[in-house]
């Protein structure tokens, strides 16, 4: 009887504790809430990598075309960005890491929240754009709006653009909606307001962060590899970062949502970066495909098929082992070696080694075209002025 009696004060004594330092239990995770969570992470992954893809293809003809009438050539990610990118990454990634230990993170994360509520509002507003601009009736006005601010030097006839934006009333719409999401997710920080802003970032990451050739991706893909072994199983940096950093770069969706509804709390969670870096190599094979002209988006679709087994294959190392897993670890493996095989078997390997989205001797190709194209009869050289004026004092 006594060790009954004092197994109820000790339980007694914790739920005292908890309500006193303000913690509560985490409701456990069912078999049918986890397949919901994981699921959901799934397709949550997977929407933004198609959808941004496919508007990484209007980016690209949209940057080819200003840099064939003359603008400057896009800028893209060298080998040597490529190599040094997991090197760069690792010492953000520690820095974060040391911040944390050193500074409170309530303060670090107040200093990230006002950051990446305007960041989250500019995504979140791009994304939904277009889809506002079809289901506005046509009844209403799309009025254009244009801020430019310029700036000359003293002595200089030239001005330089410090900001150009141009934007309709739908956009301000969407501003509008943006703004509200963005206040839902300072104030809440709920999962939904966040998962919102991560889509949208994955979207615009997909879409703009282009990759200009397949070596290039395979250098990239190839040293995150390591990166993402190293860090979250050779120490506990990642993991620790991922929780404590309180902004929307990380998709998460409870696994307590049949128990405790909109209010759930116990999280599944996927980064960003498992995402975006993967998506920008599949995006990079749908251009390679539309470059084909075979009416197929066969690398696209065998890529996408590999990245969706490989999260797979995450996902149920992870809950096998109950341990956090380097989702880079099985995706990268996929996403490089379907392709690069299918390519292998069907003879495309050196044009997908050669293909690349800006070749450097583009512009040259065409300016050399394009003088050549000059009419001799509108040329004014010196041998057609010599031979006009010796025809003139013949006659």
């Amino acid at each position: 009887m006594a060790d009954v009696e004092t197994k109820v004060e000790e339980v007694l004594a914790a739920a005292t504790n908890a309500s006193t330092n303000g913690t509560s239990t985490k409701v456990p995770a069912t078999p049918e809430g986890m397949m919901i969570a994981y699921g959901s992470l799934v397709l949550m992954a997977l929407l933004p990598i198609f959808f941004g893809a496919f508007r990484s293809v209007k980016h690209h003809k949209e940057q080819k075309a200003s840099y064939q009438d003359g603008g400057e050539r896009p800028e893209t990610m060298s080998h040597k960005d490529a190599a040094m990118f997991p090197i760069i990454a690792s010492c953000a990634l520690f820095g974060l890491y040391v911040f944390f230990q050193v500074f409170s993170k309530e303060y670090i994360n107040l200093l990230l929240t006002g950051y990446f509520f305007f960041l989250g509002i500019l995504a979140l507003t791009h994304i939904l754009s277009p889809f506002v601009s079809k289901l506005v009736p046509a009844g209403i006005p799309n009025v254009d709006y244009h801020i430019l601010f310029t700036s000359k030097s003293p002595g200089s006839q030239e001005q330089e653009a410090l900001i150009d934006y141009k934007f309709t009333s739908h956009d301000l719409v969407c501003l509008a909606f943006s703004t509200l999401v963005g206040l839902w997710y300072i104030f809440k920080k709920h999962w939904i307001a966040n998962n919102l802003f991560g889509m949208a970032f994955a979207i615009n990451g997909v879409e703009l962060l282009h990759l200009n050739n397949v070596v290039t991706g395979c250098i990239l893909l190839g040293g995150l590899f390591f990166y993402d072994i190293f860090w979250v199983f050779g120490t506990n940096v990642m993991v620790t970062v991922a929780k404590s950093f309180e902004a929307p770069i990380k998709l998460v969706f409870p696994q307590d949502l049949l128990e405790k509804g909109l209010a759930a709390d116990n999280f599944a969670m996927l980064g960003l970066g498992d995402i975006v870096l993967p998506g920008i190599f599949i995006a990079l094979l749908l251009r390679f495909d539309l470059s084909m002209n075979r009416n197929s988006r066969t690398y696209f679709n065998t890529s996408f098929l590999a990245y969706i087994a490989g999260l797979f294959a995450t996902i149920f190392v992870m809950h096998v082992y109950r341990h956090a897993q380097p989702a880079l670890l099985y995706l990268v493996p996929a996403c490089i070696g379907a392709p690069l095989g299918l390519a292998l078997l069907k003879g495309d390997i050196k044009a997908m080694f050669q293909y690349e989205d800006h070749p450097a001797e583009l512009k040259e190709n065409e300016q050399s075209s394009s003088t050549k194209s000059i009419p001799p009869s509108t040329a004014s050289t010196p041998s057609s002025i010599k031979t006009k004026a010796e025809a003139r004092k013949d006659k």
